[in-house]
This record gives structure tokens, sequence and C-alpha cells, in this order.
């Protein structure tokens, strides 16, 4: 149990000829758990079946580290011990494959390739999400622009036809108090609301 519980901490272990083991971080088995799930179909409750093809990961890596130490210091007394662990691996293994053919999780190619060079696969997750912000300050910067000019040409247009521009944002104002009503009767929004622009 302890084997187990270090692998799913992921610090290293000491083999028994003092070679320290790298152990996989909890995110990196999560994430080799959704992989060995991608493959499956659906069930019922998806959450309990990823737990179950998490925690069978966990006892594999376990019993992997128990048969390194097994491995590492072999004699003919281990010989026994050797085959028991070796059975128990390949059953745990069988018992992964068919807990993963109930989940139906899709993880990115991108996460598999950083758990392969070993990387901690929440990189991914910090790199799309600084991507998301850089592309959504693009796009304000985009829509503020938008804006800008057409509040400048409301006001160049205000100077040249008054009469013109009074009209078009009286016929905005009923158009958006229309498109409200509308809404409301129609329960569109959750709360019932619709955010009507004001002209300046």
């Amino acid at each position: 149990m302890e084997s187990s519980q270090n692998a799913a901490s992921g610090t290293g272990v000491s083999g028994g000829n003092g070679i320290t083991i790298p152990q996989i971080n909890a995110a990196a088995a999560a994430a080799v758990a959704a992989a060995a799930a991608a493959a499956g179909a659906g069930s019922e409750d998806p959450k309990q079946n990823l737990n179950q093809v998490i925690n069978s990961i966990q006892k594999t890596l376990g019993l992997l580290h128990q048969l390194y130490l097994t491995i590492s210091s072999f004699n003919v007394a281990s010989q026994l011990p050797l085959l028991q662990r070796l059975n128990a691996l390949v059953s745990e293994l069988d018992n992964m494959t068919k807990l993963s053919e109930k989940c139906n999780i899709q993880v990115p190619m991108e996460v598999l390739n950083l758990i392969d060079e070993g990387k901690n696969p929440d990189e991914f997750t910090r790199d799309v999400l600084n991507s998301c912000i850089a592309k959504n300050q693009i796009t304000k910067g985009k829509t503020d622009s938008f804006k800008g000019l057409r509040r400048h040409l409301l006001e160049e247009l205000e100077q040249a036809f008054p009469d013109e521009v009074e009209s078009y944002r009286e016929i905005r104002a009923a158009s958006a108090a229309e498109s409200k009503r509308l809404a409301q009767a129609q329960n569109i929004l959750p709360n019932g609301d619709l955010k009507v622009k004001t002209e300046l």
C-alpha cells in the first residue's frame, strides 16, 4: 500500500539498490487515465468510471514499483514473489483495459506528448489559457476600435446632418425597446433581461 501511495504522490521512490525511481504525479496519472479511457463507449456515470480507471492506474504504478524492488534484489528465494507480482500486474492491466472501455474521454495529443517528454501536463492547460487570454485581448481591442470609430462617425454625422442623426437615434431606441419587449415576452434570457446599448 505504501508503494502505491508513493506512486500517487508524484515523488521519487528509492529502490533497493539506491537508485531513485521518478514517479508520475497525480495530474499525469489523471491524463494517462483519460487517455486509457478514450477508446471506450459511454456509461451512466462517467466520473465514477474515470475514478475507477485512475485508481487502477495508481494500483498498477504500485505494482510496477514492487516489481522493480523484487527484480533489483533478485535471488532464488524471490522467484515465487516475482511470479506473483507479474501475475498481479497482468491482472491489473487487464482490469484497467476493461474499466477504460466504460469511459469516453478525449485527451489532446499535446498532453500525451508533454507526458512523454517528462513535463507536467498542467503546462498544456496554462498555455491554452494564456492563448485564450491573448486572443481575448486582441478581440477586445478590435471591438473597442470599432466602438470608437462608430462614436466618431456619429459625432461627425451629427455636425453635418443633425436632423438625420436625431431620427436615427430615435429609430435605434425604438428598435432596442421593441427587441427588449420581445425578448422578455419569449423568455429568451434566463432572467428576462436584455442589454440595450444607449446611443451617444
